[in-house]
C-alpha cells in the first residue's frame, strides 16, 4: 500500500490492519541519491514477529530495495506461519515497476511467488495535498523504479500514476457533511481510475471500518496484471458520466496525425485538462509507438515502442498477452495496429471541441497516399526540429 502523505498512508494501514488483525505490517522509506542506490529504512512490526527479526530489519542500508524487501518478506515468512503482510511504501517509488522487479521470478532464488500471493495495492489519500501535487510541475522528481531511478518526473505525474496504480482508495471522510473538497477529489479519483473502489473513513475512527472484500482477496494474476498496465498499448480506462463537473473524454482514431498541426492543436485540446494519456500514431514517427501523457499544466510525449509487424515474431512473444490480443483484435490489412487512443480528464471539458481538434490533425487522403516518405517532410515541432 502507499499514500501521498504519512498520515493518510496511515489511516490505510490502519484500515487494513483492522481487516486483517493477525497481519505483519512492514513499513519501507526509499530515500533516493542522485546516484548510486538509495538509502533503505524498513520498520516491521505484528504478531509472531520476535526482537531479533525486528532488530535485523530496524537497522538502515544503502542497496537495491528489491533486492533488501524480497529478504525481508523470505524472513517474515520464515519466522511467522501463515504470514499477512501489509507492505506499506513510500512515494520514492515508481510503484507498478518496482512490484514487478520485485515479483519477477529469478533463476537460482526462492520466487516471493513461493509463499505469497498478492493482494490489491491500497492508496492512502488525502485530499488537500493530492490537489496541490496535481498543480506542482515547477520541479522535477526521479523516483526508483526496481532497476535504477526513472526519468524525472513532477509531482503531478506522480500523484496521478498513485491513484492509477491502485485497486482501493482510502479518503479521510470531511469533517463536515457538507465539505465539497473531498467529494470533488472523489469524483476526480472516480475518473482517473473507473475500477478503482473508494472508501471513506473517519479521520480519527473509534475502530477500523469493515474494508469492502475486493481489497482483501487475493490477486493470483498480479504479475501479468502489472506488467500488463505499463505496456504503452494499454487501453485506458474512462468514465462516462459527469461527476460535480468532472468529466472523461475518450478519443480514437485508426489515421496517423500531422504532427504540426497537431502541436496547432495542444492550446484547445489541452484546456481544462487535469489528466491524460494514451498513445499515437504520429506520422513522423510511423514505425513508432508515441506515448501520451500529462497531468496537472505540464505534457510530455515520448517515443516508447515499436508497432508490431506481422512477421516480428520476438516481438509478439515478449508483448502480454493483452497487447497480442489487442492488436489481433484491432488489426487492419493495412494499418497492423496502429491507431489513436487517449483520454482526457478534467474539469468542464467540451467533448465536441476536443475531439473536433484532433480529428482536423489527422492526415487526410491526399497526405495519407504519400506514405511514409511523404510523411518524412512533414515539419514536426513536437518531437523533431522545426525547419527554418
Amino acid at each position: 500500500m502507499i499514500g501521498n502523505t504519512p498520515a493518510a498512508r496511515g489511516l490505510a494501514v490502519d484500515q487494513l490492519v483492522g481487516a486483517a488483525p493477525r497481519a505483519v505490517v512492514l513499513a519501507a522509506s526509499i530515500h533516493c541519491r542522485d546516484t548510486g542506490y538509495p538509502v533503505v529504512q524498513r520498520f516491521v512490526t505484528g504478531p509472531g514477529v520476535s526482537q531479533s527479526v525486528s532488530q535485523s530489519m530496524s537497522r538502515v542500508a544503502t542497496g537495491d530495495p528489491v533486492v533488501i524487501l524480497r529478504q525481508d518478506l523470505l524472513a517474515i515468512r520464515r519466522a511467522v506461519m501463515p504470514p499477512h503482510v501489509v507492505l506499506a511504501l513510500s512515494d520514492e517509488l515508481d510503484l507498478l515497476p518496482f512490484l514487478v522487479e520485485l515479483w519477477r521470478p529469478r533463476t537460482g532464488a526462492s520466487a516471493l511467488s513461493d509463499h505469497y500471493v498478492p493482494a490489491p495495492i491500497v492508496a492512502g489519500l488525502d485530499p488537500a495535498a493530492f490537489l496541490a501535487e496535481l498543480g506542482c510541475v515547477h520541479r522535477a522528481v526521479r523516483l526508483w523504479d526496481g532497476t535504477e531511478h526513472t526519468s524525472t518526473l513532477t509531482p503531478a505525474e506522480i500523484a496521478a500514476r498513485r491513484v492509477e496504480a491502485a485497486h482501493g482508495v482510502i479518503v479521510p471522510a470531511p469533517p463536515s457533511p457538507t465539505g465539497r473538497r473531498t467529494d470533488g477529489v472523489a469524483a476526480l479519483v472516480h475518473h482517473l481510475n473507473p475500477s478503482a473502489t473508494l472508501v471513506h473513513v473517519p479521520q480519527r475512527p473509534q475502530r477500523a471500518r469493515a474494508l469492502p472484500p475486493s481489497l482483501l482477496r487475493p490477486v493470483p494474476d498480479a504479475l501479468e496484471e502489472w506488467r500488463a498496465r505499463l505496456e504503452p498499448m494499454t487501453v485506458v480506462p474512462s468514465h462516462p458520466v459527469t461527476d460535480l463537473g468532472v468529466t472523461s473524454v475518450v478519443w480514437r482514431a485508426r489515421r496517423p496525425l500531422h504532427p504540426e498541426r497537431l502541436a496547432d492543436a495542444l492550446p484547445t485540446v489541452m484546456a481544462g485538462v487535469l489528466r491524460s494519456r494514451g498513445h499515437l500514431w504520429l506520422a513522423s514517427r510511423p514505425a513508432s509507438v508515441v506515448t501520451w501523457r500529462s497531468a496537472g499544466p505540464h505534457m510530455e510525449l515520448h517515443e516508447t515502442d515499436r508497432w508490431l509487424e506481422p512477421g516480428d515474431h520476438s516481438a509478439w512473444r515478449c508483448a502480454s498477452s493483452q497487447r497480442r490480443t489487442l492488436a489481433s483484435w484491432f488489426w487492419h490489412d493495412y494499418y497492423g495496429e496502429r491507431r489513436n487512443a487517449l483520454t482526457f480528464t478534467g474539469a468542464g471539458l467540451d467533448r465536441d471541441r476536443l475531439r473536433s481538434a484532433l480529428d482536423a490533425a489527422l492526415l487526410d487522403d491526399r497526405e495519407l497516399s504519400l506514405g511514409w516518405d511523404g510523411w518524412a517532410a512533414f515539419p514536426d515541432p513536437l518531437l523533431g526540429d522545426v525547419p527554418l
